[in-house]
């Protein structure tokens, strides 16, 4: 079952892996919603987005799904950086899309605060559908 939004979600994906950038893409636009998405290659530049967006009171993201492992900063550390400049808790669900290359890695994203859930990729139509049930734009 598909929820029908009104207003535009603004999904971010920050994943060093273009196919996986691509699938997650794709897997968006396969759900129906109107959103707009954005993608980043480093965490980086999604961090420095972010911290932009805000400052200038543009629109940050509702939902964010992250790769943990990347080169240069991981999504562990995106993770500690952007609880420093926001609130974003409160207002951006993260879901984490990773292959869990080990045990380690799944057992911290789930007990980790930030992290509302967690996908293997790539990311199924079920997974979406669930994702866009939890949000409230």
């Amino acid at each position: 079952m598909t929820r029908v939004i009104d207003t535009p979600l603004v999904i971010w994906i920050i994943d060093d892996d273009l196919v996986s950038l691509y699938a997650t893409r794709y897997r968006i636009k396969q759900s129906g919603s109107n959103a707009k998405v954005l993608d980043f290659d480093t965490a980086e530049i999604a961090l420095q987005a972010y911290n932009n967006n805000k400052q200038n009171g543009k629109e940050l993201p509702h939902i964010i799904f992250l790769d943990l492992i990347m080169p240069g900063m991981s999504g562990w550390q995106f993770l500690e950086h952007l609880a420093k400049i926001s609130e974003a808790r409160k207002k951006t669900q993260i879901f984490v899309l990773s292959a869990f290359s080990n045990y380690k890695d799944r057992m911290q994203a789930k007990a980790h605060t930030s992290i509302i859930g967690h996908f293997d990729k790539p990311l199924s139509k079920m997974d979406m559908e669930k994702t866009l049930m939890t949000i409230n734009p």
